[in-house]
Parts: structure tokens; C-alpha cells; sequence
């Protein structure tokens, strides 16, 4: 299922969830361990982990960007800047059978390049939920193309 897309007084809100049969503490080790996190989005790592810290990202040149931690709460949220003045927060909830993951990206202003980054976060958490299921991965371009057409679509449905 695609992220709900919604458009508010700050710009867009886009939510995406996944209800993972995994306990909290394997989905957070996905998110803010180094080692766990480069298989699912090895451009970005943490040194440390708290407010005003920041999470690194590799521009692939020598440089990084630095992305400030927001909010940080042990196994339960964690937010950063994302480029600019847009953001990008993960809320986990325990529930029966593992846990909810939720993401939600706050976006200022939609852009020709809005549908990669929805259609590569989308991908991002299809990728953790296989690797936390003990499975691989198929094409990560192939699913991300599929997805980048409808998140196209999406927003332009959005805007209009």
C-alpha cells in the first residue's frame, strides 16, 4: 500500500505504516544501529544518538550531510531533519504480534524529486521488513521504478 499523502497549512505530511512481527527492540536496532542500518540505507549512520546529535549522511564524495536529531525517545520515536526543512520521524508501537512502524515525512514544499525520496523510503521499509523476516531482497531499482511511477502520480493527484 502506497504512503496517505495530505496536504496541511505547513506544506505535506506523508504517512507510511507497516505492522512488523518483530518485538520493538529488533525493529529500533534497524533504525539506529550502524550495522543494521547500512543494509537497508547505507548512506546513513549515527555516532550519537540524542537530541541535537545528528545522523550522517553520505553524499558519496568524501562529504557528509549532517541531519539533526529532532527528538529521540529509547525503542519509541526517533525524527531528523531531512534536506532543508522537511523531516522524517519514526514512531514504533508495540502491538501483539510484533510492532507498528510508523514513518511520517514531513515535506515543506513538493518537488520534481518528492516521488523518488517517497518512492526510496517506501522501498527503505519493504527492505526492513524482509531483513528482520530473515528473507532477501529482490531488485531494489526494479521496485523502486514501479514505485517512483505511482508516487509520480500520487503527488501529482496531491497538487492538483
Amino acid at each position: 500500500m502506497l504512503a496517505v499523502i495530505s496536504r496541511d497549512e505547513r506544506g505535506y505530511t506523508v504517512r507510511y505504516e507497516r505492522h512488523l512481527k518483530h518485538p520493538v527492540e529488533k525493529v529500533w536496532a534497524m533504525l539506529t544501529e550502524n550495522d543494521k542500518l547500512a543494509k537497508w540505507f547505507s548512506e546513513l549512520s549515527v555516532d550519537d544518538l540524542r537530541v541535537g546529535s545528528a545522523i550522517k549522511f553520505d553524499m558519496g564524495n568524501g562529504s557528509y550531510e549532517e541531519l539533526e536529531i529532532l527528538a529521540m525517545r529509547e525503542r519509541e520515536v526517533l525524527s531528523y531533519r531531512w534536506g532543508g526543512e522537511d523531516t522524517v520521524r519514526f514512531e514504533l508501537y508495540p502491538e501483539p504480534e510484533g510492532t507498528r512502524l510508523v514513518l511520517i515525512e514531513k515535506v515543506k514544499q513538493l518537488t520534481d524529486h518528492t516521488p523518488k525520496d517517497l518512492a526510496g523510503w517506501h522501498v527503505c521499509l519493504d527492505v526492513v521488513e524482509t531483513l528482520l523476516d530473515g528473507r532477501t531482497f529482490g531488485s531494489r531499482k526494479e521496485a523502486w521504478q514501479k514505485l517512483y511511477g505511482e508516487y509520480e502520480r500520487a503527488v501529482g493527484e496531491i497538487e492538483s
